[in-house]
């Protein structure tokens, strides 16, 4: 069971918003703490973890967790 620091919820949104909000939600965590990102658009859900791994950023899961719903947790780097 991972300990889950902060959540953002970008359910609704389409490309870019979801992957910009994340990226800055980032830059204010510390190493080691965990990003629970809940999306509902499939491009994110491929993107955003690409982009993370890309930062640095482990990307512990991502899990399909409805007909069109995700959730990534990102260990900050």
């Amino acid at each position: 069971m991972v300990d889950i620091t902060e959540t953002l919820d970008v359910s609704g949104e389409v490309c870019p918003y979801p992957d910009v909000k994340s990226k800055r939600k980032v830059k204010k965590m510390n190493s080691g703490e965990v990003l629970e990102i809940l999306v509902d658009y499939p491009l994110s859900a491929e993107r955003i973890p690409e982009t993370m791994e890309s930062l640095g950023h482990k990307v512990l899961s991502n899990e399909k967790t409805g007909t069109s719903a995700w959730r990534i947790l990102i260990q900050i780097k």
